[in-house]
């Protein structure tokens, strides 16, 4: 670990020219004191760093000193540039070490590649944290330590004990065998085997995590994206599904659309609205569905949601009526 650190140091101080103690460790996530032992580290290994003191001083390289590290040209280094801005690394807790990785790439560049390749990369934003109607889209944290033990156990092929906490249940402690990580839109699963039966585990509901030492029952070799795809299909048609006829404005279909689980079937009506059977995962979910489409939608089955419905615009009329 110390040893990826001295290089980070020295990238750093190779893409800026100069940094003070503070914005070293600011940069490397550690305190000044260990920023000045690794200093002294670099010096005793050879590497020629050296202090300027003063009001803007810091720590800098001797001029034309390079790092060995394999050239890039320039489209690869920006495809790794914008790969690097995606926040997928964030949900497998390794946004630092993506970090150092982003540093080594710049710095393997060509002179005459180097700016030029860098400011390509700024003119591309990948998944921003807010949509065009300022919605923040938030990632769900996961405490490091977590993900790192889940990490070493997918990893080294080891049993996992992790203590689980599903929605509105009890957590428990559970023995798994890991298959691999997935993140979709920020959220991070693991996909595992428990007593040979499929399971797939929301990382933000791990609560701790343990890696053993007894290997786990699992293939040598995994086709995630196809594993990703059985459960997803298992998962859109089980549990307690609720089929739900409803009448949709079609400037609203996609918002419709994209929260369901299926569409079952889809017709016009004279009056240009779309008549849509869809199915949602369970009566929560129908009914959190069709609320957010207000008035552009109407549920026209089954009758506990219409009801549902009524009940609850009901309520926020009364609420407003008192207040008026």
């Amino acid at each position: 670990m110390r040893a990826d650190r001295l290089v980070s140091l020295v990238l750093l101080l190779r893409q800026h020219g100069r940094l003070s103690a503070a914005a070293l460790a600011r940069e490397l996530e550690v305190s000044t004191r260990t920023v000045l032992r690794d200093i002294e580290a670099l010096s005793a290994a050879g590497v020629p760093v050296y202090a300027e003191r003063g009001r803007h001083g810091g720590f800098a390289l001797l001029p034309g000193f390079r790092t060995e590290l394999t050239g890039l040209n320039h489209d690869e280094a920006l495809a790794l540039l914008v790969a690097g801005s995606r926040r997928g690394a964030q949900a497998f807790g390794l946004g630092s070490a993506l970090a150092s990785a982003m540093l080594k790439v710049v710095d393997a560049l060509p002179e005459s590649y180097r700016d030029t390749a860098a400011g390509a990369a700024e003119r591309l934003l990948i998944d921003p944290e807010t949509d065009l109607l300022s919605r923040r889209l938030v990632a769900e944290e996961v405490p490091d330590a977590i993900v790192a033990e889940v990490l070493r156990a997918v990893f080294a092929g080891h049993k996992l004990q992790i203590r689980y906490a599903p929605v509105d249940q009890t957590p428990e402690w559970r023995t798994v065998d890991p298959i691999g990580l997935v993140t979709v839109r920020d959220r991070g699963y693991l996909l595992a085997t428990k007593s040979g039966a499929d399971r797939t585990y929301r990382l933000s509901r791990i609560l701790a995590a343990k890696q053993l030492a007894e290997p786990a029952q699992r293939p040598d070799r995994v086709d995630l994206g196809r594993a990703w795809q059985e459960r997803s299909t298992r998962f859109r048609t089980g549990g307690d599904q609720v089929a739900v006829l409803v009448r949709v404005d079609p400037a609203r279909r996609e918002d419709l659309v994209s929260t369901a689980l299926a569409v079952r079937a889809e017709e016009s009506d004279p009056d240009g609205w779309l008549r849509l059977e869809v199915t949602f995962q369970d009566q929560r979910h129908a009914e959190w569905a069709l609320w957010q489409l207000t008035t552009n939608a109407e549920a026209l089955a089954p009758q506990w949601l219409r009801n549902s419905l009524r009940n609850r615009a009901a309520a926020i009329a009364t609420r407003y009526a008192a207040s008026s």
